[in-house]
Formats: structure tokens, C-alpha cells, sequence
């Protein structure tokens, strides 16, 4: 009998399971709220500059969805990172 089979049956392996998905959702809460701080931004600041320039909305909204579509696929790539990690 190993070590590994006296530490697995104990309540200290339970917690330190439990640690990790705490960790992992706590990775993945802060990925989202990161990527909705960055896309609310992007969109703000569009909004503003084709208030100021509208014969300048189709590139200006063009380059934030753009912006906005690779925020969301990094979001996407971490929080698979972060559901995978060990």
C-alpha cells in the first residue's frame, strides 16, 4: 500500500479535489468578466466614434465586430484551458 492509497481515501484528498474546481471556475469567472470588460469597451467606443463621424459607422462597426469576434475566441480558447488544466 502506497502512499497514494492512504492519501486518496482521506477528507484531505476530497478538499484538494474541491480546490481544484473552485480554481477552475474561478479561472473561467474571471476569463468571462474579462472579455465582457474588453467586447462593453470596444462597443462603447464604436458607438462614440460613429457618433462623432458617421459617414466613418460601416468601418468603424466593421473593425469592432472584427476586434470582438478574436476577444471572444481567446475567451473561448481559455476557458477550455481552464476546464482541462489539472
Amino acid at each position: 500500500m502506497g502512499l497514494m492509497d492512504l492519501v486518496l481515501g482521506t477528507p484531505l484528498a476530497e478538499m484538494i479535489f474541491n480546490l481544484d474546481i473552485i480554481g477552475k471556475a474561478l479561472g473561467a469567472a474571471l476569463v468571462t468578466m474579462g472579455a465582457a470588460k474588453g467586447i462593453s469597451a470596444i462597443g462603447a467606443k464604436a458607438v462614440e466614434s460613429i457618433a462623432r463621424q458617421p459617414e466613418a459607422g460601416g468601418a468603424v462597426q466593421t473593425a469592432m465586430i472584427i476586434s470582438a469576434a478574436l476577444i471572444e475566441g481567446f475567451t473561448f480558447f481559455a476557458l477550455i484551458i481552464c476546464m482541462i488544466a489539472s
